[in-house]
């Protein structure tokens, strides 16, 4: 694996935890995951299997440790190994489009989509959700608002990023 492709990676989760650490929970100790707009940003340029493999495992263990959901440190690992591996899957399906900001945000949308539920769902049969709330009630006041954050960020950060790696000269794997 090439050292600077992993220092970057590193950094995104970084600032992936940093942002999930200070973005105050919306209900029932859900929040916005900033984590998956990093893990999919490096996803995006660096789409590699060891790539997608790496950020899906850490970013899964970090967002798990640092949840303030309850009992949502296994939800979050099988969440974001889950979501790593289907973002990657429908980057390679529309490579094309994938590398313009348009594509980059919608894949965004359908990756933060994928996350919420495979969350929600594994949460609901694992530790079950809290509160007494119910499933449609946590994707419309969490799930659905994480999108539009999600996607908006990704809008802003990803021309911004590609810009940085190429002006700094680290070359963007295509494989």
């Amino acid at each position: 694996m090439n050292t600077k492709v992993l220092v970057v990676l590193s950094l995104f989760v970084a600032m992936g935890l940093a942002l999930h650490g200070i973005i105050p929970p919306l209900f029932h100790g859900m929040k916005p995951d900033m984590m998956l707009t990093m893990m999919f940003l490096g996803i995006l340029l660096f789409p590699h299997i060891r790539n997608v493999f790496l950020l899906g495992t850490v970013t899964g263990i970090l967002s798990g440790l640092t949840t303030s959901f309850p009992g949502g440190l296994l939800p979050n690992i099988m969440d974001k190994f889950v979501t790593a591996f289907v973002f990657y899957l429908l980057v390679l399906a529309i490579r094309k489009y994938a590398s313009s900001t348009i594509g980059a945000g919608i894949l965004t949308a359908v990756g933060t989509l994928v996350s919420g539920t495979v969350f929600l769902t594994a949460a609901l049969f694992i530790v079950g959700l809290p509160g007494g709330a119910g499933f449609t009630a946590l994707f419309i006041t969490v799930v659905l608002p994480t999108i539009v954050l999600n996607t908006i960020a990704m809008v802003f950060i990803y021309p911004i990023v590609q810009t940085i790696l190429k002006r700094s000269k680290i070359v963007l794997q295509t494989k």
